[in-house]
């Protein structure tokens, strides 16, 4: 057996997928979706809270528990196009990914349901819990190695992505948001979001959390190619101590952190895509900044509202519907305004995290006013 077909047998030796075939090399049909189509619903707790009707993309149902599944799996998927009209180069693609969070756990599971294999290098703060993750959900390799991410990046690509090649495959780089494949995917979302509204309606806004503007460039992307231009206003999301796109926007150009301080690790990319900026600018999008303590907070209610369990990253978009924000950033907003919130998920987050939020946050979360809202179920349990 060559080194070719040991590194397949040994991928997914049991996996059955649809494949096609190039030479003496089985790939992934290009029909195979890494992602699934997400259910849209309408909230009647977050709708009373918020004084509209509030409908929740439900992104935390993708595979890999966060909307990075279409993104980086879209990036997967191209990349297996591109090999497939390759004749001469028939090495067995190895995806490489440098992330100890949403995108990293996205490149692994779809991989895996791909058929092919993943490596994903973390800095050593990476949590444990999430390292476990990366490992269970089918990882051929999790690195752990340097002390941030800019170290573990540079490990990857110097040191494993060559030894990938040593042994006949081809190393494949996974980036975590600053793509055209990755913005594609996510545009996936607003032609499932134009099929699922009620009676052909338009949403009047989509909020979403932006950290390195991944899913922000996508859905802008999908508004542009859906003509909602001139109807739908965009809300971008970030915490403070990981406001990089907000910064950006102020000085009109891109910004590095130096570091983030915010709890939302999800949103913390030093610098945005400049697509991201660019979209940022145009006139149907608004970017607001808010606490640790408001993602917090909102994370728990929802928890209490939804049954649903998301990360501080998420619980920023979601938010907007507990603080009365909506009022004040829509035009004409009315009971009847129709805003779409991106539930992005996230892998990073368990109960005892929340609790642990809740001892941070509550005092803080009470000045504020958000665990307030007379006949929404979260206003008494929080």
């Amino acid at each position: 057996m060559s080194t070719q077909q040991f590194v397949q047998k040994q991928s997914h030796p049991d996996r059955k997928t649809n494949t096609v075939t190039m030479g003496s090399i089985a790939l992934p049909s290009p029909k195979t979706k890494p992602w699934i189509e997400t259910p849209l619903v309408e909230s009647s707790a977050l709708s009373k809270a918020a004084g509209c009707r509030i409908f929740l993309k439900l992104e935390n149902l993708q595979p890999s528990g966060s909307f990075k599944s279409r993104g980086i799996g879209n990036l997967l998927l191209q990349s297996i196009k591109a090999q497939a009209h390759s004749p001469s180069d028939s090495r067995p693609l190895h995806f490489h990914a440098s992330s100890g969070g949403n995108a990293g756990l996205a490149c692994v599971t779809a991989a895996v349901s791909l058929g092919y294999r993943s490596t994903i290098a973390v800095p050593s703060s990476t949590e444990e819990s999430m390292v476990a993750k990366l490992r269970a959900a089918g990882a051929s390799e999790v690195i752990v190695h340097g002390a941030n991410w800019f170290v573990a990046d540079r490990y990857l690509r110097e040191v494993m992505m060559p030894k990938a090649e040593e042994m006949g495959e081809k190393a494949v780089y996974v980036p975590p948001f600053d793509h055209p494949d990755v913005w594609a995917g996510a545009a996936t979302m607003i032609p499932e979001i134009r099929r699922q509204m009620p009676d052909g309606e338009v949403p009047d806004a989509i909020v979403c959390s932006v950290g390195g503007g991944g899913l922000f460039a996508g859905l802008m992307q999908g508004i542009e190619e859906e003509g909602w231009n001139t109807h739908t206003h965009v809300l971008a999301v970030e915490t403070a101590g990981a406001d990089s796109l907000a910064q950006a926007v102020e000085k009109r150009e891109l910004v590095a952190l130096d570091e983030i301080t915010s709890v939302a690790k999800s949103l913390g990319a030093p610098i945005v895509a400049q697509k991201a900026l660019d979209f940022a600018l145009q006139p149907n999008v608004s970017n607001m900044v808010i606490e640790d303590a408001e993602a917090c907070a909102s994370g728990w209610r929802f928890a209490d509202d939804e049954r649903i369990l998301v990360e501080p990253a998420c619980g920023a978009s979601v938010a907007l519907a507990y603080d009365g924000r909506l009022r004040r950033y829509l035009k004409g907003f009315s009971s009847e305004s129709k805003v779409v919130i991106i539930v992005c998920g996230g892998s990073r987050i368990d109960l005892q995290m929340m609790e642990n939020y809740k001892k941070q946050f509550g005092a803080r979360a009470k000045e504020l006013g958000l665990t307030r809202c007379e006949d929404v179920p979260s206003s008494h349990t929080s």
